[in-house]
């Protein structure tokens, strides 16, 4: 890693480039912002298809022209539509820069979002809706999700097949031109590559280019406790959420500790107390999720209909004895873990350009490796007992989807 410079564009976007020496790729992560946040309430699913339609040709080329010319540069590229942003990225060799940069600037800017796309797209936006009947456990995470976080950034970005019919090709265009804008938008670029030659081939490229993304208005009303969704299998799908600090917090990085060490593969505490000791389950975890101005912590549980409420109730258990604090060996074993994800994360250039960009956006500016790293050397036993004495979770999200309610723990 030698070298890391950012800057706001003329445009108002925000630019960040990272140089690693000893790779001959770069990677892209381009996010603006018009992700499913941003989908009027009567369409939801605009941003499903509208991820779908972006690739379908841009410019003066057609799909297929289109995919002939990324081909021909050897450029990767994907579009998946986030809660806040539309999330563009693409990897191709250092020396194709010049060439791939054109492309991606017109998908941006001029995608064609052609009649005959739409369609298709809608159809697929529906298809992964329909997917969902055979993915319990994403049903419960989403259900969970929509009761937990306030609107509109509690949706899950699949939309409603109510939305996806309301959908038309026009709606689609005038939601990418009201939204891909340049204030507000982040281009991060790591891999072997200058800043000062990003910057200036994008100028000119980017000329033009403005307006401001609205500002979300956040309802804070989510109703929380506990809920059941019937279904009539032999397996039952338990999610708890609870509240966790936000990214910038100086105690998130104390809480990817804590995460770590209830659920750090087969040595973490809710796989040992839920899983080993007592065989609840056939699957158990705890993910921490953090962004600019909220952040949670979801455990899940999936089990039988037998197995159901003990499940629940030591996973809740599990999840609050956790402040009584942490053993050495398990800290230990958790910061190995994490740190050991850091350099892996630093030898692949799309993970690098995600991960900065998701820090301008989380908090305000990139961070290198080394300063990633620092901040968990910093980590002591000490410091995370300390933050689990006075840590809370907050009112309880529980979800279930089985066969029948189970009784939640008081909270």
């Amino acid at each position: 890693m030698d070298s890391l410079q950012s800057t706001r564009l003329d445009s108002g976007a925000h630019l960040v480039v990272e140089k690693i020496s000893g790779v001959q790729s770069v990677a892209l992560s381009w996010m603006l912002p018009v992700g499913a946040a941003y989908d009027p309430a009567h369409l939801l699913g605009r941003a499903a298809v509208t991820s779908e339609m972006l690739l379908r040709g841009a410019g003066s080329l057609d799909s297929r022209a289109f995919a002939d010319a990324a081909d021909a540069v050897g450029m990767n590229r994907s579009v998946e539509p986030g809660t806040f942003y539309m999330k563009i990225g693409a990897s191709f060799l250092a020396d194709r820069l010049p060439d791939a940069l054109p492309l991606l600037v017109d998908l941006v800017r001029r995608p064609r979002l052609d009649d005959d796309a739409f369609e298709p797209s809608r159809q697929l936006a529906l298809q992964a809706l329909e997917s969902l009947r055979d993915d319990p456990q994403q049903q419960a995470i989403l259900a969970a999700r929509e009761r937990h976080y306030p609107a509109p950034i509690n949706r899950s970005g699949m939309g409603t097949p109510e939305g996806l019919a309301a959908l038309d090709v026009s709606l689609v265009r005038r939601g990418w031109s009201e939204g891909a804008v340049a204030q507000g938008s982040i281009i991060a670029l790591a891999g072997n590559v200058d800043f000062p030659l990003v910057r200036d081939l994008l100028t000119p490229l980017l000329a033009g280019w403005n307006g401001a993304s609205p500002a979300l208005s956040l309802d804070h009303s989510a109703p929380r406790g506990y809920a059941h969704q019937s279904d009539d299998t032999n397996q039952v799908q338990v999610v708890v959420v609870h509240d966790a600090p936000p990214a910038p917090h100086d105690h998130a990085v104390l809480e990817r500790v804590v995460c770590s060490i209830l659920s750090g593969g087969m040595s973490g505490r809710l796989f040992t107390e839920v899983r080993e000791k007592r065989g609840l389950c056939y699957a158990v975890s705890a993910s921490y999720r953090s962004d600019r101005d909220f952040g949670s912590v979801t455990g899940y549980v999936g089990t039988t209909p037998e197995r159901a409420q003990e499940s629940l109730d030591v996973l809740v258990a599990e999840l609050a004895r956790i402040s009584q604090g942490a053993e050495r060996e398990e800290f230990d074993r958790a910061m190995i873990g994490l740190k050991s994800r850091v350099i892996f994360s630093g030898e692949s250039t799309p993970a690098r350009a995600a991960a900065l960009a998701s820090d301008l956006h989380k908090l305000g500016r990139p961070r290198s490796l080394d300063e990633i790293t620092a901040e968990l050397d910093a980590v002591t036993l000490d410091r995370v007992n300390a933050y689990l004495s006075t840590r809370t979770l907050g009112k309880l999200t529980i979800q279930t989807l089985g066969p029948a309610e189970l009784q939640p723990p008081a909270n």
